[in-house]
């Protein structure tokens, strides 16, 4: 009776007159299928243009100095990596891009060791210490300092800061040139240090808008906790608000990096430009990649031509390597 009742509960259920059996749910996590809206298709169909041109113009841009640095490369080979001589219209060619790369990336450490910890130092300041009525200026002022043109900072180096700075490192060169080699100099002044220090200011506004803005979004009711738990404010900084910040600072520094390595105008001004890898950081003299290009451009030939665009090619290179690291760096950070 019970199979038949059951083979009876099934043909009805099959004709839509009875119940049909329970079905033993699927294993694993329900799937839940978004409804976009006509705008939200939109939004993210210009979302998605954009960033696929933005990659495409990177692309094209790294195509372009590639095929236009094709002849130089032709020409010195290898050696344009280790070269610093720099002649490339002479009746025997003699180019490369060692002095230049070594001076960019001089005046881009000495210009991040500044930058990051004024920019945190500020951006600490402007959230947690100062008072609430002076934030909003505080900010504007520092957002505003990021729109000053790079010509205003390389004049202000060139005619204040560098010889103000002047007798002051030539005194750190007699106490300490004969213990580190790096402070030995003939002459002090217009030297790599001098123009990573003014590229730092130019780097500090932006570098520290972008952590600033991530600072404050750290979580206040955990701030509050570590306080109420008899931490200091100091502490509660460390603890909670510069961990939750991390990848910001790492980010705001990448960014300020990036400005850095192409800065032309300061390092033009500022450099008594030299083909010549200078060890001595105070000693005057140097070059960078940007530099080198604004300078050697319009007297150029064929040939010459090509070897800037191999200079710009090897610092795009540099460039993206950069932010490909940064991005993995951030990423372990999130993770951890």
């Amino acid at each position: 009776m019970e199979a038949k009742d059951s083979e009876g509960q099934t043909g009805l259920a099959a004709l839509g007159l009875g119940e049909a059996p329970e079905e033993t749910p699927e294993e694993g996590p329900r799937r839940i299928e978004a409804r976009l809206s006509p705008s939200d298709r939109l939004y993210r169909v210009v979302a998605s243009g954009g960033a696929g041109i933005t990659l495409l113009i990177i692309v094209l841009i790294g195509i372009f100095l590639f095929l236009e640095a094709l002849p130089a490369f032709q020409t010195a080979g290898f050696g344009f990596f280790t070269t610093q001589r720099w002649d490339p219209d002479a009746a025997t060619p003699e180019f490369g891009v060692a002095a230049m790369m070594f001076g960019t990336a001089v005046t881009a450490v000495v210009a991040m060791l500044v930058t990051v910890p004024l920019a945190i130092a500020t951006a600490v300041f402007i959230n947690e210490y100062a008072p609430r009525a002076a934030r909003a200026a505080l900010t504007s002022l520092v957002d505003l300092m990021a729109a000053i043109p790079s010509l205003i900072f390389a004049l202000w180096g060139l005619f204040f800061l560098v010889p103000w700075l002047q007798p002051i490192e030539g005194w750190l060169v007699e106490q300490l040139g004969g213990t580190l080699p790096f402070m030995r100099a003939i002459a002090t002044g217009s030297s790599l240090f001098n123009a990573g220090l003014v590229v730092a200011l130019m780097c500090i506004p932006i570098t520290t808008s972008i952590i600033r803005e991530v600072l404050s979004q750290a979580p206040r009711h955990e701030c509050e906790g570590a306080l109420a738990l008899g931490g200091t404010r100091w502490g509660m900084i460390t603890t909670v608000i510069l961990p939750f910040g991390r990848t910001g600072i790492i980010g705001g520094a990448m960014l300020g990096l990036g400005r850095a390595l192409g800065e032309t105008i300061a390092a033009t001004l500022i450099l008594n430009i030299r083909f010549e890898i200078k060890p001595q950081i105070l000693e005057t003299g140097g070059i960078t990649v940007a530099s080198g290009i604004a300078v050697e451009f319009f007297d150029a030939q064929k040939l010459g031509l090509s070897a800037l665009m191999a200079a710009g090619l090897s610092l795009f290179v540099v460039t993206i390597v950069i932010n490909l690291l940064a991005a993995v760096v951030v990423e372990r950070a999130k993770a951890a």
